[in-house]
């Protein structure tokens, strides 16, 4: 189910008094800036919602590009290939991401040159972090600001290395879990089953496993939504 602004829900019977506590899945690539304004909104909604809920945080991996190449591909070329747009468009879109991540508070800065790159050891790092520690979100804003901020490669090793360490994980384990793979088949089973759910685009935010709200929304629509259900 997508809730949007104007969304019906259905109320449940008994209502609990106190804090309502929710599991939200945020299904998201690091590649994507709507994530970025995603969660961004949703953090301002949290913040507005303080006293009356509490959130769960789950970060669930999904790849826009599957199968990028190791080099990546220079992001004008992949936009014009991906979705048609003019080398214009594409323009006024990132000027438009840039300006709504700065009302938000994060500096997105697109530079010439810049690759899309493959994000799936990111990935991996990411439920290593979500498995075994309360940084998960800590580690997803992190690699979030090093690419679209610090334009830092985060499909190589070391920088992920570095990043993780940055966060206060450790370092050489994530060398290790990278050079083994080890949660390589959990990832591949959980973008998998995100899409048998439906999800088609990031980011998607999944309430209490049983509600979706889509897109890179602003706060006012994640209050409103999250109030409906809380209700």
């Amino acid at each position: 189910m997508t809730i949007s602004a104007n969304s019906d829900i259905e109320k449940p019977g008994i209502k609990t008094s106190g804090i309502k506590k929710l599991r939200i899945d945020i299904v998201s690539d690091v590649m994507c800036p709507w994530c970025v304004i995603g969660y961004k909104g949703l953090n301002e909604a949290l913040k507005q919602l303080e006293g009356e809920l509490e959130a769960d945080i789950h970060w669930q991996p999904f790849e826009l590009n599957p199968n990028m190449s190791e080099q990546g591909q220079e992001l004008g070329e992949h936009i014009a290939e991906k979705y048609g747009s003019t080398p214009e468009q594409s323009q006024q879109n990132r000027d438009h991401i840039t300006q709504l991540g700065a009302k938000l508070g994060f500096e997105f800065n697109f530079t010439e040159g810049q690759r899309i790159l493959n994000t799936f050891k990111a990935h991996q790092l990411l439920h290593w972090a979500g498995e075994s520690s309360n940084l998960q979100t800590e580690l997803k804003m992190a690699l979030l600001t090093a690419y679209f901020t610090q334009g830092r490669d985060v499909h190589d090793d070391e920088v992920l290395a570095q990043i993780v360490g940055e966060v206060g994980l450790d370092a050489d384990f994530a060398r290790k879990l990278l050079a083994d793979g080890v949660y390589a088949g959990d990832v591949r089973a959980l973008q998998e089953q995100w899409r048998q759910m439906g999800v088609t685009a990031v980011p998607t935010f999944i309430i209490d496993e049983k509600y979706m709200i889509s897109g890179g929304q602003p706060p006012e629509v994640f209050v409103q939504g999250l109030r409906q259900m809380i209700e």
